[in-house]
Order: structure tokens, then sequence, then C-alpha cells
């Protein structure tokens, strides 16, 4: 009970970590502009008082984050963030979009249990404007920048790095981003010990399959089974010709897979009673479609980014 409790408490700081520290730097960035984040988690249960050791992990480790600011090129706090402050930046993710106006769209640790085990998860941050979807930003702490360097493990379908062959090609971690109508979609390594970033600091262009032979394709899908219905999923990939293994993927990561050309195809169904958050696909949608790739519902449609989240 006492373990379960704390990786309870591990992953609660991540979340409000994350969205303090993104609404913070928005806030700072945008100076002057309305911020109007979409998240998942909320300020009330962090202001309780049987949260105050949990509020007290989340303020630290905000202000260990913000104080690394200048290796982005970006400002820190004049001085450490106070409890108000952590909770004020919060209070900022309680939007729920909308056809109009401009709403950050954040998921803070998106793929709880690959987090937790070590294995794939993500940070993501989208941009809708009136609606539509302009700016994504995928953050793969555990997805190797070299496709080579990825097992595919079909015991469990999942994809795991492998043990790093040499300290000088092993890359581990990346960010991907995108904006909408560039045609462009770009990925660099994340920042490591003392290193400041620098443009294009090893950006690369990220390219979709073009493998259009589904004997040929790789799925991805969820994970967990719980919302996602894998017997419907396999199915349907026989039923359209794809035979490999489906590479099981937590998190966005599944994203980051199609936009870099590591799989050809995302399918998910979710199970009956699964509500779908716009903050699970925002950042992804944008990545893959301007590295060239297809996002679409079940219908063919292109997913629908202006309804409220409520």
């Amino acid at each position: 009970m006492m373990e379960r409790n704390s990786i309870s408490l591990f992953v609660n700081c991540n979340y409000w970590s994350v969205q303090a520290t993104v609404s913070w730097l928005l806030s700072e960035f945008l100076e002057g502009w309305s911020v109007s984040i979409v998240a998942e988690e909320d300020v009330q249960t962090l202001s309780k008082p049987e949260a105050a050791s949990l509020l007290s992990a989340v303020v630290n480790t905000v202000n260990e984050c913000l104080a690394e600011a200048p290796k982005y090129g970006l400002q820190c706090p004049k001085k450490v963030l106070g409890t108000s402050q952590i909770l004020e930046a919060i209070s900022r993710c309680n939007s729920t979009g909308g056809p109009t106006g401009r709403h950050w769209v954040l998921d803070p640790v998106d793929g709880t249990l690959g987090f937790v085990r070590g294995d794939q998860y993500a940070v993501a941050l989208g941009l809708i404007e009136d609606g539509k979807l302009v700016l994504g930003v995928l953050g793969c702490p555990n997805y190797p920048m070299r496709k080579e360097l990825l097992n595919y493990n079909h015991q469990c379908n999942q994809i795991k790095p492998t043990s790093p062959p040499s300290s000088d090609i092993w890359q581990k971690g990346c960010v991907m981003y995108a904006s909408r109508g560039t045609g462009q979609a770009w990925m660099q390594p994340l920042i490591h010990g003392d290193t400041k970033f620098e443009w294009p600091n090893s950006a690369t262009l990220l390219q979709a399959s073009p493998v259009d032979d589904p004997s040929l394709a790789t799925f991805c899908e969820p994970v967990e089974k719980a919302n996602s219905n894998h017997l419907f999923t396999e199915g349907l990939a026989n039923s359209i010709g794809l035979k490999n293994r489906p590479m099981r993927v937590h998190s966005m990561v599944k994203y980051a897979a199609i936009a870099r050309g590591d799989a050809e195809v995302y399918i998910k169904f979710a199970r009956s009673g699964y509500k779908e958050k716009i903050w699970d696909h925002a950042a992804g949608v944008v990545i893959v479609e301007e590295a060239g790739g297809v996002v679409t519902d079940a219908g063919g449609r292109p997913l629908d980014f202006s309804r409220d989240c409520t």
C-alpha cells in the first residue's frame, strides 16, 4: 500500500508540475495575452488541505524546472515561485475550449502506465484557434532518435528502446513539433546535461512513410485493453490486408511513430463508454499531417477540435 501511494504521489506531482510549468511559461512568453489552457487536471484537488504534501512537492518540482529555463533561451522567475503563484498558474488550465478564441491543449503526462513503467509516454501541447488546430508539440522522453534503436517486442507487441550499442550514437528521447500550413514537421533530440538549446540543434525534418501496400505496412494501436477494442481492430486489420503484427505503444508516441515513418497506420476504436478527449490527439494530429500523413475519424472525416470539453 505504501509503495502504491508513493507511485500515486509521484505521478500526480508530475501531472500538476507540468501544467504549472507550461502555464507559467506561456503566460510569461505571451505577456499581455489571455492564456486559456484545456487540460486534464484542475486546481481544486490540489487546493484541499489533505493535498498539502503533494502541493509542496509540486512547488519544489516547478521551481527546479523553471531554474533550467535559460538553457532553452527562456527567462526563469526572478525569485522562487510560492504556493499561491503555482496554484494561480494551474488555475489557468480550466478552459473547456470551444469553436471561438485561442486555446492551448495540454496533456501533461500522456500514457500514465508507460510513464510508471519507464516505457513510452509523452508531454503534449497543441494550439487551437477558432476551432482549428494550428500547432503541435510532442515531447517523447523515451523514444530514441533513430529507428534502428527500437526493439519490437512481439511477445507484448510494445515499443521498447534497445540497450544502447554505444554512447556516441545513442540518443534517448526527442521532441517533435509542427505548425499548420508549413508542410514541415521537425524532430530534435532532448537537451541533456549543461548543453544549451541553439537552433537548429540537430533538428531534422520528419517524413511519413511512403509505403502504401497494406501487406508491407505496420500498424500501431494502444497497449491498454481498457480503452481500446483490440479484437475489433484485429478483424479490421485483417480485412484491409494488414499482415504485420501490431505495434502496441503507450500514449501519443503512436503519432510520433507515424510522423517519423516507423509505422504506417494508427488504428484506434474505443470501447463502449470510453470518451476520447482532444488532449489525447491534438498535438499528434498536426505533426502527422505536416509530415505528410492523413488523420481522420472512422468515417473519413477530419477530427473536430472545436467542441467544448465538457
